[in-house]
Protein backbone atom coordinates (compact mmCIF):
# COMPACT_ATOMS: atom_id res chain seq x y z
CA UNK A 1 0.00 0.00 0.00
CA UNK A 2 2.88 2.34 0.70
CA UNK A 3 4.16 1.90 -2.85
CA UNK A 4 0.79 3.00 -4.23
CA UNK A 5 1.05 6.34 -2.45
CA UNK A 6 4.74 6.67 -3.26
CA UNK A 7 3.99 6.19 -6.96
CA UNK A 8 1.41 8.97 -6.84
CA UNK A 9 3.90 11.26 -5.09
CA UNK A 10 6.56 10.43 -7.67
CA UNK A 11 4.21 11.17 -10.57
CA UNK A 12 3.31 14.48 -8.94
CA UNK A 13 7.01 15.40 -8.87
CA UNK A 14 7.26 15.05 -12.65
CA UNK A 15 6.25 18.26 -14.40
CA UNK A 16 4.80 16.35 -17.35
CA UNK A 17 1.35 15.95 -15.87
CA UNK A 18 -2.08 17.99 -15.44
CA UNK A 19 -5.85 18.05 -14.81
CA UNK A 20 -7.79 18.87 -18.01
CA UNK A 21 -6.90 17.00 -21.20
CA UNK A 22 -5.83 19.24 -24.11
CA UNK A 23 -6.87 22.34 -22.10
CA UNK A 24 -7.52 25.33 -24.39
CA UNK A 25 -7.03 23.40 -27.62
CA UNK A 26 -10.41 21.64 -27.79
CA UNK A 27 -12.29 24.98 -27.92
CA UNK A 28 -10.31 26.17 -30.93
CA UNK A 29 -12.18 27.26 -34.07
CA UNK A 30 -9.77 24.91 -35.89
CA UNK A 31 -12.18 21.95 -35.53
CA UNK A 32 -11.16 18.34 -35.94
CA UNK A 33 -11.12 14.94 -34.23
CA UNK A 34 -9.93 16.30 -30.86
CA UNK A 35 -12.88 18.70 -30.72
CA UNK A 36 -15.28 15.76 -30.66
CA UNK A 37 -13.85 14.83 -27.24
CA UNK A 38 -15.94 17.67 -25.75
CA UNK A 39 -18.87 17.58 -28.22
CA UNK A 40 -19.48 15.17 -31.16
CA UNK A 41 -21.77 17.77 -32.79
CA UNK A 42 -18.70 19.92 -33.56
CA UNK A 43 -17.50 17.46 -36.21
CA UNK A 44 -19.85 19.03 -38.78
CA UNK A 45 -17.84 22.27 -38.28
CA UNK A 46 -14.60 20.64 -39.47
CA UNK A 47 -12.21 23.19 -40.89
CA UNK A 48 -11.25 20.81 -43.73
CA UNK A 49 -12.93 17.99 -45.62
CA UNK A 50 -10.48 15.38 -44.36
CA UNK A 51 -8.39 14.93 -41.22
CA UNK A 52 -6.00 12.18 -40.12
CA UNK A 53 -5.03 12.08 -36.47
CA UNK A 54 -1.49 10.73 -36.15
CA UNK A 55 -0.93 10.96 -32.38
CA UNK A 56 -2.20 12.99 -29.43
CA UNK A 57 -1.03 12.44 -25.84
CA UNK A 58 -2.08 14.14 -22.61
CA UNK A 59 -0.81 13.44 -19.07
CA UNK A 60 -2.68 14.85 -16.06
CA UNK A 61 -2.12 15.03 -12.29
CA UNK A 62 -4.03 17.05 -9.70
CA UNK A 63 -3.91 16.85 -5.91
CA UNK A 64 -5.10 18.92 -2.94
CA UNK A 65 -2.06 18.66 -0.65
CA UNK A 66 1.35 19.03 -2.34
CA UNK A 67 2.48 22.15 -4.20
CA UNK A 68 5.50 22.81 -6.40
CA UNK A 69 7.30 24.64 -3.60
CA UNK A 70 7.07 21.46 -1.51
CA UNK A 71 8.75 19.43 -4.26
CA UNK A 72 11.72 21.80 -4.39
CA UNK A 73 12.11 22.03 -0.60
CA UNK A 74 13.70 19.62 1.85
CA UNK A 75 10.31 18.71 3.31
CA UNK A 76 9.26 15.06 3.46
CA UNK A 77 6.57 14.60 0.80
CA UNK A 78 4.97 11.57 2.46
CA UNK A 79 4.59 13.52 5.71
CA UNK A 80 3.07 16.58 3.95
CA UNK A 81 0.60 14.41 2.06
CA UNK A 82 -1.16 13.38 5.27
CA UNK A 83 -0.95 16.59 7.32
CA UNK A 84 -4.15 18.28 8.51
CA UNK A 85 -7.69 16.92 8.59
CA UNK A 86 -8.78 17.43 4.96
CA UNK A 87 -8.98 14.05 3.16
CA UNK A 88 -6.33 13.39 0.53
CA UNK A 89 -7.47 13.52 -3.10
CA UNK A 90 -5.11 12.78 -5.96
CA UNK A 91 -5.88 12.06 -9.62
CA UNK A 92 -3.32 10.73 -12.09
CA UNK A 93 -4.80 10.55 -15.58
CA UNK A 94 -3.33 9.82 -19.02
CA UNK A 95 -4.89 9.37 -22.44
CA UNK A 96 -3.44 8.87 -25.89
CA UNK A 97 -5.23 9.19 -29.22
CA UNK A 98 -3.95 6.84 -31.90
CA UNK A 99 -4.74 6.76 -35.59
CA UNK A 100 -8.04 8.37 -36.49
CA UNK A 101 -9.77 9.54 -39.63
CA UNK A 102 -12.55 12.10 -40.23
CA UNK A 103 -14.40 13.16 -43.36
CA UNK A 104 -16.97 15.90 -44.01
CA UNK A 105 -19.39 15.78 -46.94
CA UNK A 106 -22.06 18.42 -47.39
CA UNK A 107 -24.08 18.51 -44.13
CA UNK A 108 -22.61 15.27 -42.73
CA UNK A 109 -19.35 14.41 -40.97
CA UNK A 110 -17.98 11.03 -39.88
CA UNK A 111 -14.96 10.07 -37.75
CA UNK A 112 -13.33 6.85 -36.61
CA UNK A 113 -10.98 7.21 -33.62
CA UNK A 114 -8.84 5.10 -31.29
CA UNK A 115 -7.73 5.94 -27.76
CA UNK A 116 -6.13 4.36 -24.69
CA UNK A 117 -6.75 5.48 -21.11
CA UNK A 118 -4.97 5.02 -17.80
CA UNK A 119 -6.00 6.31 -14.34
CA UNK A 120 -4.68 6.03 -10.80
CA UNK A 121 -6.72 7.74 -8.07
CA UNK A 122 -6.78 8.33 -4.33
CA UNK A 123 -10.31 9.42 -3.32
CA UNK A 124 -11.00 11.02 0.09
CA UNK A 125 -8.25 9.17 1.98
CA UNK A 126 -8.43 9.89 5.71
CA UNK A 127 -5.19 11.58 6.76
CA UNK A 128 -4.88 9.70 10.07
CA UNK A 129 -5.35 6.32 8.42
CA UNK A 130 -3.09 7.21 5.49
CA UNK A 131 -0.38 8.44 7.86
CA UNK A 132 -0.61 5.25 9.88
CA UNK A 133 -0.29 3.03 6.79
CA UNK A 134 2.38 4.99 4.92
CA UNK A 135 4.42 6.72 7.61
CA UNK A 136 3.77 4.41 10.57
CA UNK A 137 1.93 7.27 12.26
CA UNK A 138 4.88 9.68 12.25
CA UNK A 139 2.53 12.67 12.06
CA UNK A 140 0.72 11.48 15.18
CA UNK A 141 1.84 11.81 18.76
CA UNK A 142 2.19 8.67 20.86
CA UNK A 143 -1.22 7.52 22.01
CA UNK A 144 -4.57 6.98 20.32
CA UNK A 145 -6.39 8.61 17.41
CA UNK A 146 -10.04 7.91 16.66
CA UNK A 147 -11.46 7.81 13.13
CA UNK A 148 -15.16 8.03 12.30
CA UNK A 149 -15.97 8.41 8.59
CA UNK A 150 -19.39 8.22 6.95
CA UNK A 151 -18.06 8.07 3.36
CA UNK A 152 -16.19 5.60 1.14
CA UNK A 153 -12.46 6.19 0.66
CA UNK A 154 -10.79 4.52 -2.33
CA UNK A 155 -7.49 3.61 -3.96
CA UNK A 156 -8.17 2.62 -7.55
CA UNK A 157 -6.40 2.09 -10.88
CA UNK A 158 -7.87 1.43 -14.33
CA UNK A 159 -6.71 0.94 -17.93
CA UNK A 160 -8.88 0.52 -21.02
CA UNK A 161 -8.99 1.13 -24.75
CA UNK A 162 -11.64 2.70 -26.97
CA UNK A 163 -12.61 2.67 -30.64
CA UNK A 164 -15.10 5.43 -31.42
CA UNK A 165 -17.48 6.15 -34.31
CA UNK A 166 -18.74 9.74 -34.51
CA UNK A 167 -21.53 10.99 -36.74
CA UNK A 168 -22.48 14.67 -36.93
CA UNK A 169 -25.23 16.36 -38.94
CA UNK A 170 -25.90 20.00 -39.76
CA UNK A 171 -29.63 20.39 -39.13
CA UNK A 172 -30.01 24.08 -39.90
CA UNK A 173 -27.76 26.36 -41.95
CA UNK A 174 -29.06 29.89 -42.43
CA UNK A 175 -27.33 33.13 -43.38
CA UNK A 176 -26.78 34.18 -39.76
CA UNK A 177 -26.69 30.92 -37.80
CA UNK A 178 -26.47 27.13 -37.95
CA UNK A 179 -27.27 24.18 -35.66
CA UNK A 180 -25.51 20.80 -35.53
CA UNK A 181 -26.17 17.60 -33.62
CA UNK A 182 -23.85 14.64 -33.15
CA UNK A 183 -23.26 11.36 -31.38
CA UNK A 184 -20.32 9.07 -30.71
CA UNK A 185 -20.64 5.33 -30.16
CA UNK A 186 -17.61 3.73 -28.47
CA UNK A 187 -16.48 0.12 -28.27
CA UNK A 188 -14.68 -0.43 -24.95
CA UNK A 189 -11.79 -2.82 -24.37
CA UNK A 190 -11.20 -3.14 -20.59
CA UNK A 191 -7.56 -3.83 -19.75
CA UNK A 192 -6.92 -3.98 -16.00
CA UNK A 193 -8.50 -2.73 -12.79
CA UNK A 194 -7.93 -2.55 -9.05
CA UNK A 195 -10.06 -1.04 -6.30
CA UNK A 196 -9.75 -0.88 -2.53
CA UNK A 197 -12.75 0.79 -0.87
CA UNK A 198 -13.28 1.43 2.84
CA UNK A 199 -16.82 2.60 3.51
CA UNK A 200 -18.03 3.96 6.87
CA UNK A 201 -14.67 3.34 8.52
CA UNK A 202 -14.66 3.56 12.34
CA UNK A 203 -11.66 2.64 14.42
CA UNK A 204 -8.87 3.58 16.79
CA UNK A 205 -5.21 3.92 15.84
CA UNK A 206 -2.74 3.25 18.65
CA UNK A 207 0.86 4.40 18.23
CA UNK A 208 2.97 2.25 20.54
CA UNK A 209 6.66 2.98 20.14
CA UNK A 210 7.61 2.21 16.54
CA UNK A 211 4.51 0.08 15.94
CA UNK A 212 1.06 1.28 14.87
CA UNK A 213 -2.07 -0.77 15.61
CA UNK A 214 -5.67 -0.57 14.44
CA UNK A 215 -8.32 -1.67 16.93
CA UNK A 216 -12.06 -1.50 17.71
CA UNK A 217 -12.66 -1.18 13.97
CA UNK A 218 -15.60 -1.75 11.66
CA UNK A 219 -15.93 -0.94 7.94
CA UNK A 220 -17.39 -2.18 4.68
CA UNK A 221 -14.41 -3.30 2.61
CA UNK A 222 -14.47 -3.73 -1.17
CA UNK A 223 -11.54 -5.41 -2.93
CA UNK A 224 -11.65 -5.90 -6.70
CA UNK A 225 -8.90 -6.62 -9.22
CA UNK A 226 -8.48 -7.83 -12.78
CA UNK A 227 -5.70 -8.16 -15.33
CA UNK A 228 -2.15 -6.97 -14.65
CA UNK A 229 -3.23 -4.76 -11.74
CA UNK A 230 -4.09 -7.91 -9.77
CA UNK A 231 -0.35 -8.53 -9.48
CA UNK A 232 0.76 -5.00 -8.60
CA UNK A 233 -1.03 -1.66 -8.38
CA UNK A 234 2.15 0.40 -7.88
CA UNK A 235 4.22 -0.59 -10.92
CA UNK A 236 3.79 1.63 -14.00
CA UNK A 237 4.58 -1.30 -16.30
CA UNK A 238 1.47 -3.06 -15.03
CA UNK A 239 -0.64 -0.15 -16.29
CA UNK A 240 0.97 -0.18 -19.73
CA UNK A 241 1.18 -3.93 -20.39
CA UNK A 242 -2.60 -4.57 -20.58
CA UNK A 243 -4.26 -1.42 -21.93
CA UNK A 244 -6.39 -3.11 -24.62
CA UNK A 245 -8.31 -6.18 -23.49
CA UNK A 246 -11.13 -7.90 -25.31
CA UNK A 247 -14.29 -6.09 -26.40
CA UNK A 248 -16.53 -6.02 -23.33
CA UNK A 249 -18.39 -2.73 -23.05
CA UNK A 250 -20.03 0.21 -24.79
CA UNK A 251 -20.48 3.91 -24.17
CA UNK A 252 -21.77 6.96 -25.97
CA UNK A 253 -21.67 10.75 -26.25
CA UNK A 254 -24.39 13.07 -27.54
CA UNK A 255 -24.22 16.79 -28.20
CA UNK A 256 -25.70 19.86 -29.86
CA UNK A 257 -23.91 22.91 -31.27
CA UNK A 258 -25.07 26.42 -32.21
CA UNK A 259 -23.15 29.05 -34.21
CA UNK A 260 -23.84 32.71 -34.89
CA UNK A 261 -21.97 33.22 -38.11
CA UNK A 262 -19.48 35.98 -38.89
CA UNK A 263 -19.80 38.19 -41.95
CA UNK A 264 -19.02 36.09 -45.07
CA UNK A 265 -15.78 36.62 -46.95
CA UNK A 266 -15.37 36.64 -50.70
CA UNK A 267 -12.82 33.82 -50.45
CA UNK A 268 -14.89 30.75 -49.53
CA UNK A 269 -11.80 28.87 -48.35
CA UNK A 270 -11.22 31.49 -45.68
CA UNK A 271 -14.89 31.40 -44.71
CA UNK A 272 -14.68 27.89 -43.25
CA UNK A 273 -16.03 27.78 -39.67
CA UNK A 274 -15.95 31.56 -39.13
CA UNK A 275 -18.24 32.76 -36.38
CA UNK A 276 -18.97 35.50 -33.86
CA UNK A 277 -20.35 33.09 -31.28
CA UNK A 278 -20.10 29.32 -30.90
CA UNK A 279 -21.76 27.28 -28.14
CA UNK A 280 -22.43 23.66 -27.31
CA UNK A 281 -23.85 21.17 -24.81
CA UNK A 282 -22.84 17.53 -24.47
CA UNK A 283 -23.33 14.48 -22.29
CA UNK A 284 -20.33 12.16 -22.52
CA UNK A 285 -19.10 8.74 -21.42
CA UNK A 286 -22.52 7.21 -20.81
CA UNK A 287 -21.81 3.52 -20.41
CA UNK A 288 -19.83 0.82 -18.66
CA UNK A 289 -17.46 -2.08 -19.27
CA UNK A 290 -17.17 -5.54 -17.76
CA UNK A 291 -13.85 -6.87 -16.52
CA UNK A 292 -13.36 -10.57 -17.11
CA UNK A 293 -10.02 -12.33 -16.58
CA UNK A 294 -8.57 -15.53 -15.18
CA UNK A 295 -7.48 -13.65 -12.04
CA UNK A 296 -10.74 -11.67 -11.77
CA UNK A 297 -11.95 -11.19 -8.18
CA UNK A 298 -14.47 -8.88 -6.55
CA UNK A 299 -15.48 -9.30 -2.91
CA UNK A 300 -17.47 -7.19 -0.44
CA UNK A 301 -16.27 -7.82 3.11
CA UNK A 302 -17.29 -6.71 6.58
CA UNK A 303 -14.07 -5.71 8.30
CA UNK A 304 -14.17 -6.27 12.07
CA UNK A 305 -11.04 -5.75 14.16
CA UNK A 306 -11.44 -6.32 17.90
CA UNK A 307 -8.86 -7.17 20.59
CA UNK A 308 -8.19 -10.87 21.07
CA UNK A 309 -5.94 -12.90 23.32
CA UNK A 310 -3.57 -13.48 20.40
CA UNK A 311 -3.68 -9.82 19.28
CA UNK A 312 -4.74 -7.64 22.23
CA UNK A 313 -3.57 -4.46 20.47
CA UNK A 314 -5.43 -5.31 17.23
CA UNK A 315 -4.06 -5.28 13.68
CA UNK A 316 -0.40 -4.26 13.29
CA UNK A 317 -0.39 -1.80 10.37
CA UNK A 318 3.40 -1.91 9.93
CA UNK A 319 3.04 -5.25 8.12
CA UNK A 320 1.34 -3.42 5.22
CA UNK A 321 4.32 -1.12 4.62
CA UNK A 322 5.66 -2.98 1.58
CA UNK A 323 2.41 -4.48 0.30
CA UNK A 324 2.28 -4.40 -3.51
CA UNK A 325 -1.13 -5.85 -4.44
CA UNK A 326 -4.63 -6.35 -3.12
CA UNK A 327 -4.30 -10.12 -2.92
CA UNK A 328 -1.65 -9.70 -0.21
CA UNK A 329 -3.97 -7.44 1.78
CA UNK A 330 -6.73 -10.06 1.59
CA UNK A 331 -4.37 -12.84 2.66
CA UNK A 332 -3.15 -10.95 5.75
CA UNK A 333 -6.62 -9.94 6.91
CA UNK A 334 -8.11 -13.43 6.33
CA UNK A 335 -5.20 -15.27 7.99
CA UNK A 336 -5.54 -13.11 11.13
CA UNK A 337 -9.30 -13.62 11.34
CA UNK A 338 -10.43 -10.08 10.50
CA UNK A 339 -12.23 -11.23 7.34
CA UNK A 340 -14.31 -14.39 7.47
CA UNK A 341 -15.25 -14.52 3.78
CA UNK A 342 -13.05 -15.96 1.02
CA UNK A 343 -12.30 -13.96 -2.19
CA UNK A 344 -14.99 -14.43 -4.84
CA UNK A 345 -13.93 -15.11 -8.41
CA UNK A 346 -16.40 -13.31 -10.70
CA UNK A 347 -16.76 -10.76 -13.45
CA UNK A 348 -17.73 -7.21 -12.53
CA UNK A 349 -18.96 -4.06 -14.25
CA UNK A 350 -17.36 -0.60 -13.93
CA UNK A 351 -19.04 2.66 -14.97
CA UNK A 352 -17.25 5.22 -17.12
CA UNK A 353 -16.86 8.79 -15.79
CA UNK A 354 -20.05 10.35 -17.22
CA UNK A 355 -19.73 14.13 -17.70
CA UNK A 356 -22.04 16.99 -18.63
CA UNK A 357 -20.18 19.79 -20.42
CA UNK A 358 -21.08 23.20 -21.85
CA UNK A 359 -19.04 25.91 -23.54
CA UNK A 360 -19.16 29.21 -25.41
CA UNK A 361 -16.53 30.76 -27.69
CA UNK A 362 -16.87 34.47 -28.50
CA UNK A 363 -15.04 36.56 -31.07
CA UNK A 364 -13.85 39.77 -29.36
CA UNK A 365 -12.10 41.40 -32.30
CA UNK A 366 -10.59 40.04 -35.50
CA UNK A 367 -8.68 36.81 -34.70
CA UNK A 368 -9.03 37.26 -30.91
CA UNK A 369 -11.42 34.89 -29.11
CA UNK A 370 -12.35 34.08 -25.52
CA UNK A 371 -13.98 30.79 -24.57
CA UNK A 372 -15.57 29.46 -21.40
CA UNK A 373 -15.87 25.74 -20.69
CA UNK A 374 -17.48 23.93 -17.75
CA UNK A 375 -17.70 20.22 -16.98
CA UNK A 376 -19.70 18.57 -14.22
CA UNK A 377 -19.43 14.89 -13.31
CA UNK A 378 -22.74 13.02 -13.22
CA UNK A 379 -21.84 10.11 -10.94
CA UNK A 380 -20.27 9.76 -7.47
CA UNK A 381 -16.48 9.21 -7.33
CA UNK A 382 -16.85 7.41 -3.97
CA UNK A 383 -18.77 4.53 -5.55
CA UNK A 384 -16.61 1.39 -5.82
CA UNK A 385 -17.72 0.63 -9.39
CA UNK A 386 -17.09 4.15 -10.71
CA UNK A 387 -14.14 5.58 -12.67
CA UNK A 388 -13.51 9.10 -11.40
CA UNK A 389 -13.96 12.49 -13.08
CA UNK A 390 -13.35 16.10 -12.01
CA UNK A 391 -15.51 19.21 -11.96
CA UNK A 392 -13.81 22.21 -13.57
CA UNK A 393 -14.35 25.59 -15.19
CA UNK A 394 -11.93 27.07 -17.75
CA UNK A 395 -11.57 30.50 -19.37
CA UNK A 396 -9.28 30.63 -22.44
CA UNK A 397 -8.24 33.74 -24.40
CA UNK A 398 -6.96 32.72 -27.84
CA UNK A 399 -5.26 34.38 -30.80
CA UNK A 400 -5.97 32.50 -34.04
CA UNK A 401 -3.93 33.56 -37.08
CA UNK A 402 -4.99 30.57 -39.15
CA UNK A 403 -1.84 28.49 -39.55
CA UNK A 404 -0.61 29.63 -36.12
CA UNK A 405 -2.62 29.80 -32.90
CA UNK A 406 -1.67 30.60 -29.29
CA UNK A 407 -3.94 30.32 -26.25
CA UNK A 408 -3.83 30.45 -22.44
CA UNK A 409 -6.28 28.30 -20.41
CA UNK A 410 -7.11 29.37 -16.80
CA UNK A 411 -8.95 26.72 -14.80
CA UNK A 412 -10.67 26.32 -11.46
CA UNK A 413 -10.52 22.63 -10.54
CA UNK A 414 -12.25 20.91 -7.61
CA UNK A 415 -9.09 19.00 -6.68
CA UNK A 416 -6.13 21.32 -7.35
CA UNK A 417 -7.75 24.76 -7.23
CA UNK A 418 -6.77 27.57 -9.63
CA UNK A 419 -4.27 26.94 -12.45
CA UNK A 420 -3.12 28.69 -15.61
CA UNK A 421 -1.10 27.55 -18.62
CA UNK A 422 -0.26 28.24 -22.24
CA UNK A 423 -0.23 26.34 -25.53
CA UNK A 424 0.21 26.81 -29.25
CA UNK A 425 -0.60 25.23 -32.59
CA UNK A 426 1.45 25.42 -35.79
CA UNK A 427 -0.47 23.77 -38.61
CA UNK A 428 -1.26 20.28 -37.37
CA UNK A 429 1.34 20.26 -34.56
CA UNK A 430 0.32 21.35 -31.06
CA UNK A 431 1.92 21.54 -27.61
CA UNK A 432 0.57 22.94 -24.38
CA UNK A 433 0.02 22.83 -20.63
CA UNK A 434 -2.88 23.85 -18.44
CA UNK A 435 -0.73 24.69 -15.43
CA UNK A 436 2.79 25.71 -16.44
CA UNK A 437 2.26 29.43 -15.68
CA UNK A 438 0.90 28.97 -12.16
CA UNK A 439 3.49 26.25 -11.51
CA UNK A 440 6.21 28.81 -12.27
CA UNK A 441 4.80 31.75 -10.30
CA UNK A 442 2.94 30.23 -7.34
CA UNK A 443 2.34 27.09 -5.32
CA UNK A 444 0.34 25.12 -7.90
CA UNK A 445 -1.00 21.70 -6.92
CA UNK A 446 -1.26 20.58 -10.54
CA UNK A 447 1.11 19.86 -13.42
CA UNK A 448 0.54 18.78 -17.02
CA UNK A 449 1.66 18.61 -20.61
CA UNK A 450 0.08 17.49 -23.88
CA UNK A 451 1.11 17.37 -27.51
CA UNK A 452 0.39 15.76 -30.83
CA UNK A 453 0.14 15.98 -34.59
CA UNK A 454 -2.66 15.71 -37.14
CA UNK A 455 -3.03 16.25 -40.88
CA UNK A 456 -5.94 18.14 -42.46
CA UNK A 457 -6.48 18.78 -46.14
CA UNK A 458 -8.98 19.98 -48.78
Amino acid sequence: MKKFILLSSFLMSVTAFSQDHFAGLTNSSRVGILTTSINPAELANMSNKFEINVIGVSFNVANNKIGFSDLTSDKDIETLLFKGNEPVNLRVDAEAYGLGFAIKHKSWALAITSKINGKLDAVDIDTKLGDALVNSGLNSVLGSSSINNNYNQRLTGTTWGEVGFTLSKNLLDKEKYKVNVGATFKLLFPGSYSNLGLDKFNGTINNVGSQVYLNNTTANLNIAYSGALANSFSNFEDYSKSVFGGLNGFSGDIGINFQWKDEPETNQKKNQNKYKFNAGLALRNMGSMTFSDNNNYKTNYTLNIQPTIANPLGLNLNQFENIDNLQQIETILISQGYLTKQPEKKDFKVKLPSIFSAYVDVKIISRLFVSGYIQQKVNDDNSNDQITAQNSFTITPRLNLGFFEVYSPWTSNEISGFNGGIGFRVGGFYLGSGSIITAAINDSKQADIYGGFRLAFL
